[in-house]
C-alpha cells in the first residue's frame, strides 16, 4: 500500500480518512470546529478513485438526510456538521437509529468543549446515548483518521449510522498523518425496497427498538472498539484511570511528563457509547479507585456508575469547560495525592473582536441604532453577531431563532395596546437560507409587525466564506443554479421589500423609516429590507469598489464617537491630542465613518 507521512490539521486529516475510505456521498453545514472537514474533501477530491458527491446543504438536517440517502443505495456517505447543527439533525438522526442503513454511513460531529465558536458545550456522546447511536472518541488527528475506515465496516456490518466526535483540539490542532491510496469500492447504486424498514409506521417500532438494543449490545463487544489498556507497575492494583478523547493524550503526555508512565492502570475509552458491560463489570471488581476524565458531561462515569468513581459526579473534575493539562493535573494531583500545581496566571484579555473595517454590517448596525435608539434588536448566529458592539444586537440564540423572536416580542408588546416598539430583526443571507424561511413565513402568517433586515454580503463570511443560494456556485466552485433572495422574500407573503447597499447611509436610513411606517399602517406587516453588499474579506469585492482613504481634520473634537460608537478597527483615538486617528494600513477605503461624525471632521484625502 502506498503510503506517505503529511503534517496535517485534524479536520484534514478527517476529510483524508474519508476519501481513502471510499466515500462517495459527502454533505455538511460549515460551523467551527467541523467546517475544514468537507472543504479538505473537496481539495482533494482529485485523489477519489470513484465519482465523488460533495455539497455545502442548506442545513443540518437536510445534510444528514442527503447522506442518509446516499447509504441507503449500499455506498459510503458522510454528514458532518459541529455540535448544536446535530440539534437541527435531530429529527432524522433520532430515527435512524431504528431504521438503519445499508451501506457505510458516519455522522462527524465536531464538538466544541470551552465553548470557543458556540452558543453551548453539549456533548454529543450524550446526545447519542440518548438517540441510541453508537459514538467514536478520537485522541489525535492521526487517530481520528485512523478510526474512520474501521467505522465504516462496522457501520456497514450492522447496517447502523455511526458518529465520530472530534472536538475543537482535535480539529485545530496539527499531526504528522500517514495517508494511503484511496479504496476501490466499485459499489453500484441499488435501492432495495422495502416498506416496512424505511418506511416504518408505528406498528413497526417496537420491532425495530428490540433489534436496535440487540444490536447494540453485540456492538459493545466488537472487539476492535474495547477500551485499551496499558497496564501499571502492579504497586497499585487496586486504582486505575480512565479517559477518552483528547483527555487521554493530554493524559498520557502528563503522566510521562510526571514520570508517573504504566505506574497505574491506564484505560483509553474508544467508543464511549456503547460500553461493554463486561468492562464495566471488570472495572468494578478490579479497582477500588477510579479517576474518570472526559469532556464534557460525565457519559461514562454514568455508564460505570462506580461507587469508587472519581469524576465530574463527584466534584473531582470540573463540570463545565475544557479540560486543559493544568485542570488534569489538578484532578490528577488530588487523586493521587500529588504536588498542589502551580497557580495559573488569569487569562489576558486582549481587544474585543470587532467586525473588520469596511464591513458593510457595521454600516447597517449603525443606521439601525441610529434610527431606532429604542429599538428591540433580535438578531442571530454569524459574524454579525458582533453588531453587540455598536448597541444593535439585543439577543442571539440560534440558527434563524431571530424572526420568530421579534415576532414574539411584537405579540408581546402589542398585548399592552397599540404603540409598540421598532422590533429590527438582523439576519444573514446563509442563516436567511439554513432556518429563516419557515420563521419568516411564520411572522406573516401571524401578522407580527416587525422588520426584517436581511445581511447580505454573498458568502457565509463567519466559517470561512463558503458559497451561499444566490450566488450560483456549489461546492468545490461548480456553476449551479441561483436561488434568488428576493422571490423567495415576496413568495412568504411580504408587501415591502426593499435593497439597498448599506454604504449608502442617507438611502438606508430612509429605507428603515420607510419600513417602520409600513409597519405601522392599519394594513402593515413585516417589512423585509436587503442590506446588499459583498463581503469585504473577498479579494474580487475589494477590488471592484470604490476606494475612498480618509483623512482626519484638526477640527476633530475627540469624541470617540467613530471609534466607540461606530467602532471601526482603522479608527484608534490619541488620548493626549484628543483627536481621531486613521491607520490607512487598515482602512478599507469604504468611506462610511465620514457621515459619522458630528463636527465633519472625517473627509476624503485628496487623490495624489
Amino acid at each position: 500500500m502506498t503510503q506517505n507521512i503529511q503534517l496535517l490539521m485534524g479536520n484534514e486529516a478527517i476529510g483524508q480518512g474519508l476519501i481513502e475510505a471510499g466515500c462517495q456521498v459527502a454533505a455538511a453545514y460549515p460551523g467551527t470546529p467541523s467546517t475544514e472537514i468537507l472543504q479538505a474533501m473537496i481539495d482533494r477530491r482529485g485523489l477519489a478513485l470513484e465519482p465523488l458527491h460533495i455539497e455545502w446543504s442548506l442545513n443540518e438536517k437536510i445534510a444528514f438526510e442527503v447522506a442518509l440517502a446516499g447509504s441507503y443505495t449500499s455506498k459510503r456517505s458522510v454528514a458532518v456538521m459541529k455540535q448544536v447543527g446535530l440539534n437541527v439533525a435531530a429529527d432524522p438522526f433520532m430515527r435512524t437509529a431504528y431504521i438503519g442503513t445499508a451501506g457505510g454511513m458516519l455522522t462527524i460531529v465536531a464538538d466544541d468543549p470551552g465553548p470557543h465558536s458556540s452558543q453551548n458545550e453539549q456533548d454529543t456522546r450524550l446526545f447519542c446515548l440518548q438517540a441510541r447511536v453508537p459514538v467514536i472518541d478520537p485522541a489525535s488527528p492521526r487517530e481520528a483518521k485512523e478510526l474512520i475506515g474501521p467505522a465504516y465496516e462496522l457501520s456497514e456490518k450492522y447496517q447502523l449510522n455511526i458518529v465520530l466526535r472530534p472536538t475543537t483540539r482535535i480539529c485545530h490542532s496539527r499531526q504528522n498523518v500517514a495517508t494511503n491510496k484511496p479504496q476501490l469500492l466499485q459499489r453500484r447504486a441499488v435501492f432495495e425496497k422495502n416498506p416496512t424498514r424505511w418506511a416504518a409506521t408505528p406498528a413497526f417500532l417496537p420491532a425495530l427498538h428490540r433489534q436496535l438494543n440487540a444490536t447494540l449490545e453485540k456492538i459493545s463487544r466488537e472487539p476492535t472498539w474495547q477500551p485499551r489498556l496499558t497496564p501499571g507497575d502492579d504497586n497499585d492494583t487496586r486504582t486505575a484511570l480512565v479517559a477518552s478523547g483528547i483527555v487521554y493524550s493530554h493524559l498520557v503526555d502528563l503522566l510521562n511528563e510526571l514520570g508517573l508512565a504504566k505506574v497505574f492502570d491506564l484505560y483509553q475509552v474508544l467508543m464511549p457509547y456503547p460500553l461493554n458491560p463486561e468492562f464495566v463489570a471488570g472495572l468494578h471488581h478490579d479497582y477500588d479507585r477510579i479517576l474518570i476524565l472526559e469532556e464534557t458531561y460525565p457519559v461514562i462515569e454514568l455508564q460505570l456508575a462506580h461507587p469508587g468513581a472519581f469524576g465530574k459526579q463527584s466534584g473531582a473534575v470540573p463540570r463545565e469547560g475544557e479540560l486543559t493539562p493544568d485542570l488534569i493535573y489538578q484532578a490528577l494531583a488530588d487523586f493521587i495525592d500529588l504536588e498542589a500545581p502551580p497557580d495559573v496566571p488569569a487569562e489576558r484579555r486582549g481587544q474585543r473582536p470587532s467586525l473588520c473595517p469596511g464591513c458593510p454590517h457595521r454600516a447597517a448596525f449603525y443606521s439601525i441604532k441610529k434610527c431606532f435608539p429604542k429599538g428591540i434588536f433580535p438578531s442571530d448566529i454569524g459574524c454579525y453577531t458582533l453588531g453587540m458592539n455598536l448597541g444593535a444586537v439585543d439577543t442571539v440564540h440560534c440558527m434563524g431563532a431571530c424572526i420568530s423572536q421579534g415576532a414574539g416580542f411584537y405579540q408581546s408588546f402589542r398585548q399592552d395596546g397599540e404603540d409598540f416598539p421598532t422590533v429590527v430583526v438582523t439576519i444573514g443571507d446563509s442563516t436567511f437560507f439554513h432556518a429563516g424561511i419557515p420563521a419568516l413565513i411564520n411572522a406573516v402568517v401571524q401578522q407580527a409587525r416587525i422588520i426584517v433586515v436581511i445581511l447580505d454580503n454573498a458568502t457565509t463570511a463567519m466559517t470561512g466564506g463558503q458559497p451561499v443560494p444566490h450566488m450560483g456556485i456549489a461546492a468545490g466552485g461548480r456553476p449551479t443554479r441561483t436561488i434568488a433572495i428576493e422571490p423567495l422574500v415576496s413568495a412568504c407573503g411580504v408587501d415591502y421589500l426593499e435593497v439597498c447597499d448599506p454604504y449608502d447611509q442617507l438611502r438606508f436610513e430612509h429605507l428603515l423609516k420607510q419600513a417602520d411606517d409600513h409597519i405601522r399602517r392599519p394594513d402593515g406587516g413585516v417589512a423585509v429590507l436587503i442590506a446588499r453588499h459583498g463581503c469585504v474579506m473577498d479579494p474580487v469585492v475589494r477590488k471592484a469598489q470604490a476606494s475612498t482613504i480618509v483623512k482626519i481634520l484638526a477640527s476633530c473634537i475627540g469624541c470617540g464617537k467613530c471609534t466607540g460608537h461606530f467602532e471601526c478597527p482603522a479608527l484608534s483615538l490619541d488620548r493626549e491630542r484628543k483627536l481621531a486617528v486613521v491607520d490607512v494600513d487598515r482602512c478599507s477605503g469604504c468611506g462610511c465613518c465620514i457621515p459619522v461624525c458630528p463636527v465633519a471632521a472625517i473627509v476624503p484625502q485628496e487623490a495624489p
